[in-house]
């Protein structure tokens, strides 16, 4: 007898499916044979002469007929029995494989539940403004803290004259108020399209006639190429003095 065990070990749990094949095919075949050799001795005792065969050997060779018959019968029944036996077996087999499948999609949901307990940052950097503690409950949407990433740049407010011959990608040379005589080396990396008041809040709209001409602001954003290192304070809000060189 032949045995096929599918074993699946998921979340610590092992699900063992056992499938065996029936014997049953190859006891009906060697009842049949039996059953065919009963018979055919019966025929042959039938055909003689009952003077030539002694009544108990006639008997004995009815009975056998009629055993082997009913071991036929029996074999049969438990061939179908048998097939009864593995089509439950696989019936079970498919069950199995389908627990195996939710206790898998289980698992996946229970990772990415876990992913959920867990607050990455957008990038690296030093945490400043931090307003959480340690076992305090927080909301969806709820500011934890503030980020100031490893990576600088400067916000300079250049006057519309002064863009005349500003580029993106000329050096910058960069002088920080807290810190006088060092200076830091950068590059242009953009220029905004617009004046920084036609993009605040409430810009403001001359009315037609006589008014004073006022001399506009341009935001110009200027990357730091050296990045400072841990020993300074850098931060936003502080001022520098920036120094575009255009020629």
């Amino acid at each position: 007898m032949g045995v096929i065990e599918l074993d699946r070990h998921l979340l610590g749990q092992l699900v063992p499916v056992i499938v065996r094949l029936p014997e049953a095919p190859h006891q009906v075949v060697a009842a049949d044979a039996e059953n065919k050799r009963a018979a055919d001795d019966l025929k042959r005792y039938e055909s003689v002469e009952s003077r030539a065969v002694s009544k108990s050997a006639f008997d004995l060779a009815q009975s056998q007929a009629r055993a082997a018959g009913a071991n036929l019968e029996a074999a049969r029944s438990q061939a179908k029995a048998a097939g009864a036996d593995v089509t439950l077996s696989k019936a079970g087999v498919e069950t199995a494989s389908a627990a195996v499948q939710q206790a898998e999609a289980g698992l996946r949901q229970a990772e990415l539940n876990l992913s959920y307990t867990q607050v990455t940052a957008p990038e690296a950097g030093r945490v400043t403004r931090r307003v959480v503690e340690q076992g305090a409950y927080i909301q969806p949407g709820q500011a934890l803290m503030a980020i100031v990433p490893r990576q600088y740049w400067v916000i300079a407010n250049f006057k519309e004259i002064q863009l005349t011959h500003m580029r993106v990608g000329q050096p910058v040379e960069v002088e920080v108020d807290a810190y006088p005589g060092r200076k830091f080396k950068g590059h242009v990396e953009s220029i905004q399209s617009g004046a920084g008041a036609r993009f605040s809040l409430f810009p403001p709209e001359n009315a037609t006639g006589n008014y004073i001409k006022v001399v506009q602001r341009v935001p110009v954003k200027i990357l730091l190429d050296d990045l400072p290192g841990n020993d300074l304070a850098l931060g936003p809000g502080m001022s520098v003095d920036p120094k575009v060189r255009v020629k």
